[in-house]
Order: structure tokens, then sequence, then C-alpha cells
């Protein structure tokens, strides 16, 4: 799997990484985390997937993820099975390329939320995800957007799923579904 030098030439794209963790429930059922970001910045009150930034000390975009994910929700890195990296995705509205590793983590982690950073942790079906009746035209607010911005996007327990993270989990899902990874 390629990994990508964190901090690597992106052009004017800022460089981030994110985890995509994944888990099955008691029942069995295919789950993913994703976390509710605090109010402020750029993706404030967004839903989206544990990542963030390189900083100094990261080998590389993995690393990045990897300690992102620590600290934003409690993952431990050595629990994480990383079981792909996708293509990265280019975000011209904010100016980042992300970089997204696919990972299996214990159904058992106990999230712990950055106080602050993270408001929320949601741990929706794979399959809800993946139903094309969930996907509808909603509307998003936020610190940023205060009046209601018109999105494609998908209704998690009452958080709108959309930008990067819907078109990363565009990709992600269907081979979820299909079983292109062992989870």
């Amino acid at each position: 799997m390629g990994v990508t030098p964190a901090g690597g030439d992106a052009g004017a794209l800022q460089a981030a990484a994110v985890l995509v963790p994944l888990f099955r429930d008691p029942a069995g059922a295919l789950r993913l985390l994703l976390v509710v970001r605090g109010a402020h910045g750029v993706h404030g009150g967004q839903i989206g997937l544990p990542g963030g930034k390189p900083e100094a000390g990261d080998a590389d975009m993995l690393a990045t993820a990897l300690r992102e994910a620590h600290e934003e929700v409690g993952i431990e890195p050595g629990t994480v099975e990383v079981l792909g990296a996708l293509d990265p995705l280019d975000t011209h509205a904010t100016g980042y390329r992300v970089h997204a590793f696919v990972a299996r983590v214990p159904a058992d982690t106990a999230w712990r939320p950055r106080e602050g950073e993270i408001t929320g942790v949601l741990t929706p079906h794979v399959a809800a995800l993946g139903d094309p009746a969930a996907r509808r035209t909603l509307p998003f607010t936020s610190d940023r957007f205060p009046e209601p911005l018109l999105v494609e996007g998908i209704d998690v327990d009452g958080h709108v799923l959309w930008g990067l993270t819907l078109r990363l989990l565009d990709d992600v899902v269907p081979r979820l579904l299909g079983g292109d990874w062992d989870v």
C-alpha cells in the first residue's frame, strides 16, 4: 500500500488524512464510525471521519490518520488493522487533498471524543449508508452556514452527511458491501 509522506506535495492543496474506522456490532452488522465536529473551524458542525493535518512527527499520511483518530476519539493505533488506502480526494472549497485509510477497529473500543473538537460519535450501519433511498436534498446549517445550505446528503441520526465525506463513502460503501475488504 503506497503511503504518501506527511506534508507531501499536493500542489496548492493542504494535505490531510482520515481514518475510515469499521467494526461489527454484537449482531454482526457492519458499522462505520463518524464524528460530529464542534461548532468552530472550517468544518464546524459537520460530520466526518476522524482525521486532520499532518504534524512534524508524523512519518506519513497513515501516521497522521492514526494519530488524529487517537486524539479525536481514542482509537489506539496498535489496535487498528489497516485494510487499504484510497486514492486521495481534493476539496477545492476548503483546499485540502485528503488521504483516506480503511481500517478495522475493535468493536469494544471505548470512544473518547476530544472535548471542544468532537461533540459526538455516530456509528451508522454501512448497509443504511448504501441505501439509495437514504440520499436526498437536505438543509445543512452551522456557524459557517447560518442560512440553510441545500446539499445532497444522508441523514445520520439528525446530522447531515454530505460533501467530501459523502464522496469518499460513495467509493467505500459499495466496496464494503461487495466484500472488497474482510471486516
